[in-house]
C-alpha cells in the first residue's frame, strides 16, 4: 500500500490532524514546565503521574512524525499557542477537553478518507489519544469513561475549537480550508462545578453527574466576521439562518432541543432527556460532549455528520455532563 494523501479531502484532513498533534505536544510540555512539583503534588499528582504526562508528549512526537511522513514536504510545522488556564486543575481539565475534541475530530473524518492505508495508521494513533483523555479524567477525579460510545465531529467543528488557541505559524504552513464557526459560550458552564471540587486522582471515582436532564443551559455566541487562528488569518463565518435549536452531539446521536428567549446572540435551552436504546440503557448525553446552535434540526447519523455544517450558527462548545 501507499500511505499518502490521495485527495484534497485527505490532505486537508491530515493537515488538521497534524495541527492537533502539535498542540497536544506543546500543551503537555507547557503544563509540566509552568507548574512546580509542589503545585502538582497539592492536587494529588505524583512524580509518576507527571511522568505519564511526559510520556503522552512523547507519544505526540510519534503521531506528528507519522502524519508528516504521510503528507511529505508540505506537512505543516509546529506553531505557537495560547492556553486558558492558571492552575494545575485547570490545566488538567483543558487537557481532558482538548484530547476529547482531537479524538472526536479524527473519528468524524476517518471513515471518509480515500486512502484507507493512511486511515489505518490514524486508527493506531487515535486509540492512544482516547487513552490520554481517559487518563486526564482520572487525574481530575472523574469517572473515567461514562459514555457507551465515543462520538465524532466534523473537521470544521474541530478547527473551530482548535484555531483560537493558535497564535502564529511558520509562513510556509498550508492554509486550512475548513470553516471557522462563530464561538459559542455556555454562561452557566457545569464545568465550573468541577474545578473547586476536593476530588483526588483515582483509577475510578463514583461521583455525581454535574448536570441532569432538565438543566437550564444558557448561551451567548459571537457574530461571524471575527479574525481567529494563526496570525489572525482566518475569519469566522456561517451559512446558517436564524438560530432555532441547540444540537447536542453525543454517543451515537445528534439530539435537538428548542432555544428559548432568543435575543440577539443569546438564548437558553433545556438539557435533553432520553436514552440510546430505551429504558435502562445509557443516557443520550453524558461525559464530555459537544453542543452547537443551529437553524434547523436535520436528521444526522455518525456517517453523515458534515450535513450539519451548513446549519451551524455557532459552536461547538464543550459540554461536560459528567
Amino acid at each position: 500500500p501507499i500511505y499518502n494523501a490521495t485527495t484534497d479531502f485527505d490532505y486537508q484532513s491530515l493537515q488538521l490532524g497534524l495541527h492537533q498533534e502539535y498542540i497536544e505536544l506543546d500543551l503537555f510540555h507547557y503544563g509540566l514546565a509552568k507548574f512546580s512539583d509542589e503545585d502538582f503534588e497539592a492536587e494529588g499528582l505524583t512524580a509518576e503521574d507527571r511522568f505519564l504526562i511526559e510520556h503522552m508528549a512523547d507519544q505526540e512526537v510519534g503521531h506528528a512524525i507519522m502524519i508528516s511522513n504521510i503528507l511529505g514536504a508540505s506537512a505543516a510545522k509546529e506553531c505557537t499557542y495560547t492556553y486558558p488556564f492558571n492552575t494545575v486543575r485547570e490545566f488538567i481539565d483543558f487537557c481532558q477537553k482538548l484530547t476529547r475534541w482531537g479524538e472526536a475530530g479524527v473519528y468524524g473524518f476517518l471513515e471518509h478518507l480515500h486512502n484507507r492505508a493512511s486511515a489505518n495508521l490514524l486508527i493506531q494513533s487515535i486509540t492512544q489519544e482516547a487513552r490520554q483523555q481517559m487518563s486526564f479524567r482520572q487525574f481530575e477525579g472523574l469517572f473515567p469513561y461514562p459514555e457507551w460510545f465515543s462520538t465524532g465531529i466534523t473537521q470544521s467543528m474541530q478547527w473551530t475549537l482548535l484555531a483560537p488557541h493558535i497564535v502564529s505559524c511558520p509562513a510556509g504552513n498550508p492554509h486550512l480550508n475548513w470553516t471557522n464557526f462563530p464561538a459559542l459560550n455556555i454562561t452557566n458552564d457545569p464545568t465550573h462545578a468541577i474545578l473547586p471540587r476536593d476530588t483526588q486522582p483515582a483509577i475510578s471515582s463514583n461521583v455525581s453527574s454535574l448536570t441532569a436532564p432538565g438543566y437550564e443551559v444558557h448561551f451567548t455566541w459571537d457574530s461571524p466576521g471575527k479574525s481567529v487562528g494563526p496570525n489572525s488569518s482566518y475569519t469566522t463565518r456561517t451559512l446558517a439562518g436564524a438560530p432555532k435549536y441547540a444540537a447536542w452531539i453525543a454517543q451515537l446521536n445528534v439530539t435537538y432541543t428548542e432555544l428559548y428567549n432568543i435575543s440577539g446572540n443569546s438564548a437558553y435551552t433545556i438539557q435533553p432527556n432520553g436514552t440510546l436504546y430505551g429504558p435502562g440503557t445509557a443516557s443520550v448525553l453524558n461525559g464530555t460532549q459537544f453542543v452547537l446552535i443551529t437553524d434547523s434540526n436535520p436528521y444526522i447519523t455518525p456517517a453523515n455528520m458534515s450535513y450539519l455544517d451548513p446549519h451551524v450558527v455557532a459552536g461547538p462548545a464543550m459540554y461536560q455532563a459528567d
